[in-house]
């Protein structure tokens, strides 16, 4: 298999998330040290804090008042395509986890402008979190094909029920908020904002990992007792 080499939307990718992470929490920093305007009642926000609750609200997806949260988890499916393009497990895991890191900092800082703990326009945390209910088919795949599904790997035959179960899971995880997920929201700033969907996408990643392992085992099972009865 040969080795892959880094591209350019690989570069791009991990230099958006950079610029993200790090130029936005700059700007944020400069403002406060200029004292330009913040969010108060009758008062406008400077540039930094409008684009950081922008992004924290999944580019405006999350205004829209009706289902938010869904919304912006449907917005995290174009984000498994956008990891899923470049081909790299490497590169798959890395941005992933870096997406996580700059969504813990944006929706952190988006709380503070908007004052409330966890606002419910913003829904960054859902849209970072979502690739990872897909990882354990992603890895099944890598490993009988030895390279990454294409985004369309997911939408086509009836690959797009299951796509669309691991959603509702994710989102009803979500809703629900099991033990811990409920308790997650606890942990300060940002980490509470992105670690409750965090927990709820690993809840939907394991049991994905279940039913593809007891797939396996019952596959092989058929296999060994066809032989056996032959």
């Amino acid at each position: 298999m040969p080795e892959h080499q880094v591209g350019l939307w690989e570069i791009v990718v991990i230099g958006a998330l950079v610029v993200i992470g790090a130029g936005l929490r700059l700007g944020l920093e400069l403002s406060r040290r200029s004292g330009s305007p913040q969010h108060h009642a009758g008062t406008r926000w400077g540039w930094a804090e409008a684009l950081t609750v922008w992004l924290a609200q999944g580019f405006g997806v999350g205004r829209v008042p009706l289902a938010p949260g869904t919304l912006g988890s449907g917005v995290g499916l174009l984000w498994l395509a956008v990891l899923v393009n470049s081909r790299s497990v490497g590169f798959f895991l890395g941005a992933l986890l870096l997406g996580l890191l700059v969504a813990v900092g944006v929706c952190g800082d988006a709380a503070r402008i908007l004052r409330q703990a966890d606002p419910p326009s913003v829904v960054l945390d859902e849209i970072a979190a979502m690739p990872i209910c897909f990882a354990p088919w992603v890895a099944v795949f890598w490993f009988r094909h030895h390279a990454m599904p294409s985004a369309i790997t997911f939408f086509q035959g009836p690959a797009w029920v299951y796509t669309l179960t691991l959603f509702a899971a994710f989102r009803l995880f979500d809703v629900v908020k099991p033990w811990p997920i409920r308790q997650s929201q606890r942990l300060p700033g940002g980490l509470g904002i992105v670690a409750d969907d965090l927990l709820a996408a690993l809840y939907v990643a394991v049991a994905v990992a279940v039913a593809l392992m007891l797939g396996s085992v019952r596959s092989r099972i058929g296999v060994f007792f066809g032989g056996s009865s032959g």
